[in-house]
């Protein structure tokens, strides 16, 4: 079970997220100050932190720059304030995302799953049907030719490999491919992205080895997975 870290000073945001990051599953620990958040860095272990950047005795990027050098776990800010100097300076201090406050709830719970499974370790090759991915390099070799993908069915391709052992829903996709973009991707976007997909990397697209179409739920990995 991840365990989120929560730096919120605002006593109904933080009951509520730690409401709705609890109904996802997830385990919580909340501290509402600057002070007290670096305290609980330096003895507890987290997988993820939220972090307010307004702080009644500091602000979030004093807690971030903590929480990288002790942990080094994804950070995410939660801010009232959507101009660039803040997000920039966010980003620039390390934050893996930011969200504006008032946020919707299923974008933050996208946003925090999206950010764990970046930080998850995984092979850097990968080998499949004899499809062949380098993520170090990027190079994806079909039968030993190189093949070119664009940067968004790369980015598809790769969470079906960082994921091969569960069911992708098309919402996951969806979420995946959203936040690597930049931009809306439309339901029938995405089937258009998996057609095109399939057409570079199966043998047979009509009747597919590597992405297989669970019917109602969306999609998994197919066998032969051989992470090198």
């Amino acid at each position: 079970m991840k365990r989120i870290f929560l730096v919120e000073d605002d006593k109904k945001i933080a009951k509520n997220l730690v409401r709705l990051l609890q109904a996802e599953g997830f385990t919580v620990a909340h501290a509402s100050t600057q002070k007290e958040a670096v305290s609980m860095i330096s003895v507890n272990k987290y997988d993820l932190a939220l972090v307010d950047i307004s702080l009644p005795d500091g602000n979030g990027f004093t807690v971030c720059t903590e929480i990288k050098q002790i942990l080094n776990i994804p950070v995410i800010f939660l801010t009232a304030s959507g101009d660039e100097s803040s997000v920039v300076t966010g980003l620039n201090m390390g934050a893996d995302d930011y969200i504006i406050k008032p946020f919707r709830p299923r974008e933050l719970i996208a946003r925090v799953k999206t950010a764990l499974r970046r930080s998850e370790p995984f092979s850097a090759a990968f080998e499949i049907c004899g499809l062949y991915v380098d993520t170090a390099s990027g190079i994806v070799k079909k039968d030993g030719k190189e093949i070119a993908l664009s940067a968004l069915e790369y980015r598809l391709l790769l969470v079906f490999i960082n994921n091969p052992k569960n069911i992708i829903t098309r919402d996951r996709l969806l979420n995946e491919l959203w936040d690597a973009s930049g931009e809306f991707v439309t339901d029938n976007t995405l089937t258009v992205y998996i057609k095109r997909l399939r057409e570079k990397i199966e043998d047979d697209p009509a009747a597919p080895q590597i992405i297989l179409t669970v019917r109602g739920t969306g999609y998994r990995l197919g066998g032969g997975y051989d992470p090198k």
